[in-house]
């Protein structure tokens, strides 16, 4: 029987030992303590509250598509994002988007207006607050480029607005990464006054693009390393001799070896040894450090 703790009279629910697996891209991890997933911004005010209430730590998670959860799950109180996906448009090419909305659709959405900006974030398999949070990008193009402010909840419960320059944005990270505070929408500055069918065309091929180049066919996390420039993390990783390598049923893709794949079966803890055996065969060949892209969450064995 799972347990569970209502929060607030309009439905919002935590419930306890909640599976996270199927919350992620990869579909591994273990039980969050407790879940939520509120539907507005005065549920998930209640949300941090009553975990604050019980000396919970707070974990968010968006579409998990930059997550590995451990096996051994994770303590405290998890808020997911998903169910906060409105988005506003004004007259002057600023959209208003809420945490949970995902890029990929945010970028369809614009396209269809004929607004320039968000192509780039097609294939991005996030939210709009994993995208402020890690300053997602892609194709030279990133989130701190079309950012206007985002909006946080603070731990005392009130809102507060941020502007790009107090978000210490820097390749793939913000100063929210290891923040308390959470991401409760953003506005992006994009350019209106294109052809709508032009840059839906633009936006298709860019997607195109990216499933012919890179594995969308298996559970991964997008990239897992970043890039150490000028070197690419995936070249490095294929000119060691690691693509097809596996490691229980995690697998160094074929197609872009910075991708692992989750072949059917895969654990937590087997991504994680491939992660580790990958850095340590790179720092062997190349004496270079490759640094995670994605978040490594909760306990797991070192090796």
């Amino acid at each position: 029987m799972v347990l569970e703790k209502q929060l607030t009279s309009t439905g919002c629910v935590a419930k306890a030992q909640f599976s996270l697996a199927n919350l992620t891209t990869f579909k591994v991890g273990g039980p969050a303590e407790w879940f939520v997933a509120p539907r507005s911004v005065s549920d998930l005010q209640a949300a941090v509250q009553w975990a604050q209430s019980e000396g919970l730590p707070i974990t968010r998670l968006g579409a998990g598509s930059n997550l590995l959860i451990s096996d051994r799950g994770l303590p405290g109180l998890v808020i997911s994002t998903r169910y906060l996906r409105q988005a506003d448009f004004d007259d002057a090419g600023r959209v208003t988007a809420a945490a949970g909305m995902p890029m990929a659709t945010l970028a369809w959405k614009v396209a269809k207006r004929g607004w320039k900006g968000l192509v780039w974030s097609v294939g991005i398999p996030g939210t709009v607050g994993g995208a402020v949070v890690m300053n997602a990008g892609a194709h030279g193009s990133d989130t701190q480029a079309i950012l206007v402010s985002t909006e946080v909840l603070k731990p005392d419960g009130s809102l507060e607005t941020i502007r790009p320059a107090d978000l210490e944005f820097k390749y793939r990270t913000s100063v929210l990464q290891k923040d308390p505070r959470i991401v409760t929408q953003a506005t992006f500055q994009l350019e209106p006054g294109h052809d709508p069918q032009a840059v839906r065309a633009e936006t298709s091929a860019d997607l195109e693009q990216r499933r012919t180049t890179q594995p969308y066919h298996l559970p991964s996390c997008g990239s897992v390393f970043r890039n150490p420039k000028p070197k690419s993390a995936g070249w490095l990783i294929e000119q060691s001799g690691l693509k097809g390598f596996k490691v229980g049923q995690a697998q160094v893709a074929e197609r872009h070896a910075n991708f692992i794949l989750n072949c059917g079966g895969a654990t937590a803890t087997d991504i994680f040894q491939l992660i580790r055996h990958i850095q340590a065969i790179v720092d062997d060949k190349w004496s270079l450090q490759l640094r995670p892209e994605v978040q490594i969450l909760g306990e797991f064995q070192p090796i």
